[in-house]
């Protein structure tokens, strides 16, 4: 797949099959990720892939939670502002009323929205899910290093002709993770990754971008 082709035809993907991921592919695709860059190559990531019956324990336990009202996790690790300034207030919004409009959610309907987003918990029916953990010692470049990774892994997973959603929700539930993953305790849970073929029968809007002069400034004395 040609790299532009990767880039703008990856999105988040709420609607997985129910196909198996290749183990070989996952391993291909795992291996060339790790030359993503890094600050000094520290490497700053530390990956989990759960298949089978380890991931089906993961949503399993973490429905368990959801079904008797469990309280989140202590967050290790702010994830947005308190107080979004514009324009991040406004983008985000814009998202949330496309996700939940193209489900026919109105905005009121709070109750509604929560179990649309208890999918996340689910992976979406995901056979697959990364499980990204940097040291909670590292510095904020060391989690720009780790984006920088997570993406090379999502175009990889493109060009594999699969596709991918990171999830910071998987942070609210770090401890039912840990339960079965059993991670270092010097690692902090920073997203979770769903992994696998496309349900096309579900047809996901796409959620737009800012224009390039939003967001991108040349200067170059013309």
């Amino acid at each position: 797949m040609d790299v532009y082709e990767a880039v703008t035809s990856r999105r988040a993907v709420r609607r997985f099959a129910d196909q198996p991921v290749p183990r070989k592919t996952l391993e291909r695709v795992l291996s060339a990720a790790a030359w993503a860059p890094s600050g000094s190559n520290l490497q700053p990531w530390h990956a989990y892939v759960a298949t089978g019956a380890p991931l089906a324990e993961i949503k399993k336990r973490a429905g368990e939670r959801l079904a008797a009202g469990d309280s989140w996790d202590e967050p290790e690790y702010e994830m947005y502002p308190p107080a979004l300034k514009s324009p991040y207030r406004e983008r985000r919004s814009a998202f949330g009323e496309q996700r939940y409009g193209a489900l026919g959610i109105p905005r009121e309907d709070v109750e509604a929205r929560q179990r649309a987003a208890s999918a996340n918990w689910d992976c979406f029916g995901a056979p697959a899910a990364l499980f990204c953990y940097i040291d909670r010692d590292l510095g904020r470049p060391q989690w720009s290093d780790v984006g920088m990774y997570l993406q090379t892994v999502m175009l990889l997973l493109r060009a594999e002709g699969l596709h991918s959603c990171t999830q910071m929700a998987w942070a609210k539930f770090h401890k039912t993770v840990a339960e079965v993953l059993s991670p270092p305790d010097g690692l902090i849970l920073f997203c979770g990754m769903s992994i696998g073929f496309e349900d096309v029968t579900g047809g996901d809007a796409r959620t737009g971008r800012a224009p390039l002069d939003e967001t991108v400034t040349f200067v170059d004395g013309c």
